[in-house]
């Protein structure tokens, strides 16, 4: 896959496990951008994306099935929760978040993290330069 893609397009299983709640002033009845009518009301406060509240929540905006070719229908005008989810691996840094809602779809993780090899490094006896160290190798 080209690193020009974005794999949430072929994704959008966060938008199908999580419940997506903000402040009820995100609303475009309240001055904000999110049509009202795809809401609503969570408490006094909140507003939550309708569909997400379910026992299996999913988006009413979401479009196509998670797993295969997926859109919001709303994407300029989403609400801030969805504007600030990163996907796991974005900025080199894994979200734990998106890959248990990928999971939870049979899709693989998108992030797993270098981490170094662990080697033994010691000096041998006699030695006097940095050369003569002796490092295990790694297996």
């Amino acid at each position: 896959m080209s690193d020009s893609i974005n794999p949430c397009i072929n994704c959008g299983a966060c938008c199908a496990h999580f419940r997506v709640s903000f402040y009820w002033a995100e609303a475009d009845d309240g001055g904000g951008t999110v049509p009202a009518d795809l809401t609503e009301p969570l408490n006094l406060f909140l507003r939550n994306m309708r569909g997400t509240n379910a026992a299996t929540p999913r988006c009413v905006a979401l479009e196509g099935e998670p797993g295969g070719c997926v859109s919001c229908g709303i994407y300029q005008q989403r609400p801030t929760p969805c504007r600030e989810f990163a996907r796991s691996g974005e900025d080199g840094v894994a979200n734990e978040a998106c890959d248990r809602a990928r999971a939870r779809y049979g899709l693989p993780p998108l992030f797993y993290p270098v981490t170094p090899s662990l080697n033994e490094s010691y000096v041998s006896q006699g030695a006097r330069f940095a050369p003569d160290h002796v490092q295990s190798p790694d297996r």
